[in-house]
């Protein structure tokens, strides 16, 4: 037997130049606008009563003009709808218009009255005599599980309309057409009947809001500047020509730190890396210029232990520390995740139900301690520049590539869908823009931080695209405005169930997605 000798293995390396393909390049401004006040700053002891005056307050100017306008002349049996300012100001029999907060009166939805009510029966009865309390165990009533629908099957629920006078319950057909959750703002016409309802024609809501041309927070900046300003200007808008570049947008990865999740990952982060595929596939892929993570990020926790179930521990802890209580393994997989992606892309962060960052809305970012590796790639502390991590809040609200993009983590679509009849999200996420709130029905039954000067959630400008996150299914559409706004409204499905990554044209705002399967042999 011969051996052959394979030139071609065992030759030197040739001289051949090999094309080096660039990653488009990210514009990309954040905004602070769900940013919290820090340490003692930051208040938890006010009433949240507040925040529904607030909102009214700073929505009933614009409910109100569209009201004016739709209904200044409008007439029935020769008597001219008027305005009242306030609820009780309706008088029976008079037609009229007046604006207020939705709040829907739902027999199925949680009731924080109830909860403390059963608290304190149950204390009370542990407190009696051993011979008197036999009966304290069946109060210490668990948690029901969360209901998918707060509907009320025989049509219990009651629709209001409140303001800091006081309260009017709605009755009419418009009210069967249109989609209202506890904490929208609107403005109804009608007339007060014999049984104290008041009896709608018509409603109307504060609908979008002014929308910011392109590139209009960048050149503001720009030409805020000094005497060099017109060179810097001319060169920014060189680099704003149309390059076809793309944003990456994914939620839902559920990294649980086990060996199962880790195949899916990787195709992820090496397609993003450019690492597979053809040589179209890697040209496709050096085009994204932004990874958005829009929440849920890590897998959801373990079911919160009985009070047997704690007792039974015979572990303790140790300096308040319980080894046994907290995995690592989810977060040190997601900062590995992130350090491997970051020296070739950028990437916002947006915190998600299930994520290591505070429940309520809004939330802010995850703390850069919990990720050793990738934040050597976030901000200077102090700088005004964005960092290639960008640990955001939830909502999170940002200019990239010139467009103003708003995107959560999933909580108040989730929410809204309690309230309504049907599943179609896009519908639901329209109605928040048209309502100018990204989330009405917190602090009811989305717990939120007690605004006390400003209302938050209360929309400013109207935002390019909508990204909402950890949704059911993938989904996309075009919403326009009174003022010739128009929205591109995304719904972003789990990568962890379906292996969907959604793709924006950062020119054309035209969607596209691309999935990732493994198949079993």
């Amino acid at each position: 037997m011969t051996n052959t000798v394979h030139h071609d293995l065992l030759g030197p390396p040739d001289n051949e130049d090999y094309p080096t393909v660039n990653r488009s390049i990210s514009h990309y401004s954040p905004l602070k606008t769900f940013e919290l006040a820090k340490g003692d700053q930051k208040h938890y002891q006010h009433q949240y009563g507040d925040l529904y005056f607030l909102r009214l307050a700073t929505l009933k100017p614009s409910v109100g003009h569209a009201a004016e306008e739709a209904w200044a002349d409008f007439q029935i049996g020769g008597e001219t709808a008027r305005h009242v300012e306030r609820v009780l100001d309706v008088r029976q029999g008079d037609l009229c218009w007046v604006a207020g907060t939705v709040y829907m009166e739902m027999p199925l939805k949680p009731n924080i009255l109830d909860d403390i009510s059963k608290d304190v029966c149950a204390m009370y009865q542990l407190s009696l005599p051993k011979e008197f309390n036999t009966d304290a165990k069946q109060h210490w009533i668990s948690a029901p599980p969360a209901r998918e629908k707060y509907l009320s099957p025989s049509g219990e629920d009651q629709i209001m309309l409140e303001d800091e006078s006081g309260r009017l319950r709605l009755v009419g057909t418009p009210l069967q057409t249109s989609m209202l959750v506890t904490g929208c703002i609107i403005a109804v016409m009608g007339t007060e009947n014999a049984n104290g309802d008041f009896e709608i024609i018509d409603l109307k809501v504060p609908d979008l809001p002014r929308q910011p041309q392109r590139w209009e927070r960048d050149d503001a900046s720009a030409n805020s500047t000094t005497s060099n300003s017109g060179k810097r200007k001319s060169a920014a808008n060189e680099d704003r020509v149309s390059s076809g570049s793309k944003i990456a947008i994914v939620s839902g990865l559920g990294i649980s730190g086990d060996e199962a999740d880790s195949l899916s990952l990787d195709l992820l982060m090496e397609y993003l890396l450019g690492e597979v595929g053809t040589a179209s596939d890697k040209e496709e892929a050096s085009q994204i210029s932004r990874l958005i993570i829009a929440g849920n990020a890590i897998v959801e926790n373990s079911l919160v232990p009985t009070r047997d179930e704690l007792s039974s521990k015979k572990a303790g802890k140790k300096y308040g520390y319980d080894s046994a209580a907290y995995n690592p393994a989810p977060t040190a997989h997601l900062d590995n995740f992130l350090a491997t992606l970051l020296p070739s892309i950028p990437i916002t962060l947006i915190p998600g139900e299930s994520d290591p960052a505070n429940v309520s809305l809004p939330q802010q970012p995850m703390h850069p301690a919990m990720f050793p590796h990738s934040r050597a790639y976030s901000a200077i502390p102090g700088s005004s520049e964005p960092g290639w991590l960008d640990s955001a809040t939830n909502p999170w609200e940002a200019d990239v590539d010139g467009w103003r993009m708003i995107g959560t983590g999933g909580q108040p679509i989730d929410d809204v869908f309690k309230y309504v009849e049907g599943d179609d999200r896009l519908e639901m996420m329209e109605n928040l823009l048209r309502w100018r709130c990204m989330a009405p029905t917190a602090p009811d039954t989305l717990w939120c931080y007690p605004f006390q000067e400003k209302e938050q959630f209360v929309l400013e400008e109207c935002p390019h695209v909508y990204i909402v996150g950890n949704q059911p299914t993938f989904g996309t559409t075009v919403i326009e405005g009174p003022l010739g706004q128009s929205v591109r409204m995304i719904t972003v499905p789990r990568f962890k169930e379906t292996g969907e990554l959604v793709l924006l044209d950062a020119d054309t705002l035209e969607v596209d997605t691309l999935h990732f399967e493994i198949f079993d042999e």
